[in-house]
């Protein structure tokens, strides 16, 4: 039997696990809030792997290994910013967030819990950010895509087109009818494979090498500066720059509709901090493995003289070389996971904000909940073919697609999440002007040349322009003055940290 009829079998295997977790999800699926949020109901180990998972994607096992393999620890602030930024979202925005969503009208989606917490009448804040979500996470979507036709291409010299287009099709086949369970199961078994993944090849890698006394040699022979946390050069303004607008990443968790969702989902406030243990565990060992595996890989092809094309395969290609066809396989599954993981999640969250957030909007009688289901489906389809038709000519690496719309979603919606959550005085108005400022600037920044991360200057702009508009437009609302209340009150009783 070839090594690719070995391939082929283990994704054939995987392919059908996902399939057999999104018939499982379809079954347990009864209604609209169901499709949308597993009915507020995902335990705290889900929760915490599916927001990982969902996060990650390949940028964990492609992006981010790449980016040390071609620059070194310099660009582990990445992964630094990243840790720090999910501990918080998950200490202080999950359990607040699930509780005031809950008191506040029963809200399922970000845009919806902002319109009924402003208390705005006018619908616009809905309307536009859903728009926001739509457009970034097209885009967002569009790297998913791109990575697998990336993995196919580089796994079995397969066409690019053709991988593109299986993870498409196998994605959207639990997605579609499984919904928010469907893509929350997968994201569990994909995340697991992804942290096994990126721990055990490189430990094959440092055994194969003869061991980490080896690695240090190699690595100094591809160029020194790969172990400087500031890549060997004198600490200059550029080079500060560079570390500010790596750890500005964290700045983005605060407004990822397809992570914080998860928080909504749990079946209780306290449930959080549970959820925060595993989730964190498992993004730490993650992290940790994904910097080693660009280092090791390094120190790997420069020792045995293996040439290395495309450095963001860096995972895939020393899967091949170090273990049998059919394990290898499994590794290959187990990046497949984490780019079909996104998608699956994002999905789900577009398709809330087409029509949750805008088809009810606009429609003037209430459509029934089986009616609501079936054009969720639809939308999860439509969203789907679009990005997959942007994916057939990539043109930007996976970690640059992934980075700017991380950065659109953390300068409009991180701020607006922050102060609708803990800060009493927010306006509709004041969160309009700051989304939009926000996302304005994210798509703006790059033409200045700054060489910032055009998160940082976007969050910053969108708090700064939300807290004076809101001090210009308050008005004292007693049903927020309550529902703020109501919300510290379900905090009270806590579960001990």
């Amino acid at each position: 039997m070839s090594d690719q009829t070995y391939l082929y079998i283990a994704l054939t295997i995987y392919f059908a696990g996902m399939i057999a977790i999104g018939v499982f999800a379809a079954r347990n699926t009864k209604d609209h809030e169901d499709y949308m949020l597993a009915g507020r109901n995902l335990p705290p180990w889900a929760a915490a792997l599916s927001a990982g998972a969902s996060d990650m994607s390949g940028w964990l096992v492609m992006g981010l290994p790449g980016a040390i393999y071609v620059s070194g620890l310099i660009d582990a602030w990445i992964a630094v910013g990243l840790t720090i930024g999910a501990y918080l979202n998950w200490k202080f925005v999950a359990p607040r967030l699930r509780a005031y969503t809950e008191v506040s009208n029963n809200s399922i989606t970000i845009p919806s819990f902002l319109e009924n917490r402003l208390k705005d009448s006018s619908r616009l804040l809905r309307i536009v950010s859903s728009v926001i979500i739509l457009v970034f996470f097209t885009l967002y979507i569009n790297s998913g895509m791109v990575a697998g036709g990336v993995f196919f291409e580089s796994s079995f010299g397969s066409n690019y087109h053709l991988g593109l287009a299986l993870v498409a099709v196998v994605t959207l086949s639990y997605t579609l009818f499984g919904g928010f369970l469907g893509a929350s199961l997968t994201d569990v078994a994909q995340g697991l494979m992804m942290m096994t993944a990126l721990l055990v090849v490189p430990a094959l890698a440092v055994v194969s090498l003869g061991g980490f006394a080896e690695i240090g040699p190699a690595l100094a022979e591809a160029g020194p500066q790969h172990l400087e946390i500031f890549g060997g050069a004198a600490v200059t303004g550029g080079v500060i720059i560079g570390v500010i607008s790596s750890l500005a990443w964290g700045l983005g968790y605060f407004g990822q509709p397809h992570i914080i969702v998860r928080f909504m989902a749990l079946p209780s406030p306290q449930a959080a901090t549970s959820a925060r243990r595993i989730g964190m565990t498992w993004m730490g060992l993650s992290m940790i493995g994904a910097v080693i595996c660009g280092l090791v890989g390094l120190a790997y092809f420069e020792q045995t003289g293996t040439s290395l094309d495309n450095p963001e395969t860096v995972v895939l290609v020393m899967a091949q070389l170090l273990l049998h066809p059919i394990v290898a396989g499994f590794v290959l599954a187990a990046v497949l996971a984490a780019i079909m993981s996104t998608i699956s999640s994002q999905l789900v969250v577009c398709s809330s904000a087409l029509v949750e957030d805008l088809y009810k909007v606009f429609r003037r009688t209430a459509p029934s909940p089986k009616h609501l289901t079936v054009l969720g489906r639809a939308c999860v389809l439509a969203v789907a073919v679009v990005a997959a038709l942007m994916a057939i000519v990539p043109n930007n690496t996976i970690l640059g697609l992934v980075s700017f719309a991380w950065a659109g979603f953390g300068s409009a919606f991180g701020p607006i999440v922050l102060l609708s959550l803990f800060w009493r005085n927010l306006t509709h108005w004041g969160a309009l002007a700051g989304m939009a400022t926000g996302a304005v600037i994210v798509f703006t920044w790059g033409f200045l040349g700054t060489g910032i991360y055009e998160l940082l200057p976007g969050f910053l702009g969108c708090l700064i322009v939300a807290i004076v508009v809101s001090n210009a437009t308050y008005l004292r609302n007693h049903n927020i003055d309550r529902e703020f209340a109501e919300t510290d009150e379900l905090l009270t009783v806590k579960v001990a940290d």
